[in-house]
């Protein structure tokens, strides 16, 4: 039987697409010890596309880890735009800046190391307005997320959520389960907020049942 992820690699090799520094992004998280919790090659086209399509130029990242996913949205901008994109961890902002930089995207990414929940009200104190954000760090602060990345947007700016599914565990979340906990009270906000219209897709793949919200800001 055919397994889900085998159907990844055939779209990433016919459709080309992972090139020479998004593969070495990928390497690099792995020989850092860093959780192999990277978006997938074709999520990570897709976010490109998003922001392509949507003409954003102005784009929030929360949770850099090896900048894997940055390097998409900063192609995605293309050399007009630029990427802000907040991260935790010191290491992990160290090997996604030395990513960006073989990328050839530096000049037009700012990455911030620090808590995001510290960093977010400064964005907003020196008048940052973004056309997309994605989001994807810790579960349990999902819902403070999404409502900063309103904050910070604009009529038509587009949010992005990453892993949504949790393996399914979203539906009953057990009392223990604080990710899972975390995702549906963000989904379930998302769902009554009056000023986001709001999807979500599942997903199978290399990244085994996963799957993403998105959102327009109205």
């Amino acid at each position: 039987m055919t397994e889900p992820a085998e159907v990844d690699a055939m779209f990433n090799e016919v459709l080309h697409t992972e090139d020479e520094a998004l593969a070495a992004a990928r390497q690099s998280a792995h020989d850092a010890d860093m959780p192999a919790i990277e978006v997938s090659a074709q999520h990570g086209k897709l976010l490109s596309l998003l922001a392509t399509i949507s003409g954003a130029t102005r784009v929030l990242e929360i949770g850099t880890l090896a900048g894997y996913s940055t390097i998409n949205l900063a192609r995605g901008v293309g050399p007009d735009g630029s990427v802000v994109t907040l991260e935790y961890e010191p290491r992990h902002a160290e090997v996604a800046r030395a990513n960006l930089t073989r990328a050839g995207v530096a000049d037009r990414v700012e990455v911030i190391v620090g808590a995001a929940l510290d960093t977010l009200p400064r964005l907003a104190e020196r008048g940052d307005v973004f056309d997309l954000t994605f989001i994807d760090a810790d579960k349990e602060n999902n819902v403070r997320y999404v409502e900063w990345a309103v904050k910070l947007g604009r009529p038509g700016s587009i949010i992005v959520v990453d892993n949504v599914t949790r393996f399914g565990r979203v539906l009953a979340p057990a009392a223990d389960d604080a990710q899972a906990r975390g995702v549906r009270d963000m989904l379930e906000m998302m769902g009554s907020h009056p000023r986001l219209d709001t999807a979500a897709i599942q997903t199978v793949g290399t990244k085994g049942w996963d799957g993403f919200a998105v959102a327009l800001v109205r």
